[in-house]
């Protein structure tokens, strides 16, 4: 399988809360899973990179939710290295609202847009 094809398959999404960029216990939990996966991941594919990706629901301008996306994904990263994840295998973005998973405008929507994202890097 491919890096991609790895991370798609077991690495999941963490969810914030509205305007929060602090890992809540649900992300918590998420993420120890993710670095978990991540460690083997990378043990295969060592000069693999990933990208983590923070994204926010519609609600704010771009340019806020831009910095919020860009805080959501270094809290993630920050988390993951502290459980041993390289720090040099992680790199950030933040897409802020212009990639949402759902459209809709209500709060099931919403939180499903509040997230980080993990791909493959180059």
């Amino acid at each position: 399988r491919t890096l991609s094809e790895m991370l798609a398959a077991e690495v999941q999404d963490a969810y914030f809360d509205y305007d929060k960029s602090d890992i809540r216990e649900d992300a918590r939990a998420t993420l120890t899973r993710n670095a978990t996966a991540i460690k083997t991941i990378l043990s295969e594919y060592p000069d693999g990179v990933i990208v983590i990706e923070g994204h926010c629901d519609e609600r704010g301008s771009s340019e806020y939710n831009l910095g919020l996306g860009d805080r959501r994904a270094t809290s993630a990263k920050e988390f993951l290295v502290q459980l041993g994840v390289p720090a040099d295998k992680l790199k950030t973005i933040s897409y802020g609202k212009d990639r949402p998973q759902c459209t809709e405008s209500v709060e099931s929507c919403w939180q499903l847009n509040r997230r980080v994202h993990f791909t493959a890097g180059n």
